[in-house]
């Protein structure tokens, strides 16, 4: 019963980061035109709010509650991946294995484009 609590609070969170990234590009509509300033928007607002609700679930040890991943999982998960990215960065980064961050982030980044244009070219 635990687990489909924490996975109903994961996909109530996903849902309403889902739905606030669309009306973020909805309300951004007219000012992206040659850049994606919607995306670059939603990706460093939800870095920020990510940071700040792991700072406080971090500080009180509620990083695994179901708020936490309401928060954090659901919401900030699905409003945008890339605060999750830079999280999971930062904390290798912060237990000391620079390789492994340097690592992590040209493989996410650059196998991740490749992966994008990959996927592009062979439908097209």
């Amino acid at each position: 019963m635990e687990l489909l609590k924490t996975i109903l609070a994961v996909g109530a969170g996903s849902f309403l980061g889902g739905t606030a990234r669309y009306l973020v590009s909805l309300a951004m509509k007219s000012f992206s035109k040659g850049c994606p300033w919607a995306t670059l928007a939603v990706n460093l607002m939800g870095c920020f709010l990510i940071g700040l609700l792991w700072g406080v679930f971090s500080k009180d040890g509620t990083e695994s509650s179901n708020w936490a991943l309401f928060l954090t999982v659901g919401l900030c998960g699905s409003f945008t991946t890339f605060s999750t990215f830079s999280k999971d960065a930062l904390l290798i980064l912060q237990s000391g294995n620079i390789w492994g961050f340097v690592g992590y982030l040209t493989i996410s980044v650059v196998v991740g484009i490749a992966l994008v244009a990959l996927g592009y070219f062979l439908t097209h």
